[in-house]
C-alpha cells in the first residue's frame, strides 16, 4: 500500500502530500484508523494489494463526530475495472453499520473525472470547490467537496456512543 499511495503523493493530484511517507509511516496512518475502530479495506488480485480504501474522522471536533471521510486509492493499472466502486461502496455499508451519517469526499483537483464520478455514481452531490487552496507540481489545485448522507443521513437523530 506504501507503493500505490507514493505513486500518487509522486506524480498526481489525488494527495496534496509531495514527499511520500515510508512504509513506518503508513503502519502508524493504518494503525490510527483501526484504533478508532473505523474501516480500512484492502483489494487483493493474486495475494497482491491492488488498492485500499479507508474512512476517517472528517475533523476532531466532537461536533463532527458522525461525519467521515473517504480515502480511495488504486494500482493504476487497476483504474477503470470496478474497484473503486465495490471498495468504495463496502466502505460505504461498513460506515452506515457503525451508525456514522455523513461522508465526505474531498477530492484534489477539479479536473479529477475519474474520481469525481466514481463518486457521483455512488450517491454523492456536489457541494463545493476550494480553488486554489494547494499548490502542487507548480501550479494551483482545486479541492472539489462532495458528500452523501449514510443511513438516515439527517433525518432523524444519531444514538450517541
Amino acid at each position: 500500500m506504501t507503493a500505490i499511495y507514493a505513486h500518487y503523493v509522486l506524480t498526481g493530484l489525488a494527495s496534496f502530500e509531495e514527499l511520500a511517507p515510508d512504509a513506518e509511516e503508513m503502519g502508524r496512518r493504518f494503525e490510527a484508523i483501526r484504533q478508532r475502530q473505523l474501516p480500512y479495506l484492502v483489494a487483493e488480485r493474486e495475494g497482491e494489494p491492488i488498492g485500499y480504501a479507508y474512512a476517517s474522522f472528517y475533523r476532531t471536533r466532537s461536533a463532527y463526530r458522525f461525519t467521515l471521510e473517504d480515502s480511495i486509492y488504486l494500482r493504476p493499472e487497476a483504474a477503470g475495472q470496478g474497484i473503486g466502486r465495490e471498495l468504495l461502496g463496502r466502505l460505504i455499508q461498513e460506515s452506515e453499520a457503525l451508525g456514522f451519517r455523513r461522508m465526505i469526499a474531498v477530492i484534489g483537483d477539479s479536473a479529477h473525472r475519474p474520481s469525481i464520478r466514481l463518486h457521483e455514481i455512488m450517491g454523492f452531490t456536489h457541494v463545493g470547490i476550494l480553488p486554489s487552496v494547494g499548490f502542487k507540481f507548480g501550479r494551483w489545485v482545486d479541492s472539489v467537496l462532495m458528500q452523501r448522507p449514510l443511513g438516515a443521513g439527517d433525518a432523524t437523530l444519531p444514538e450517541e456512543p
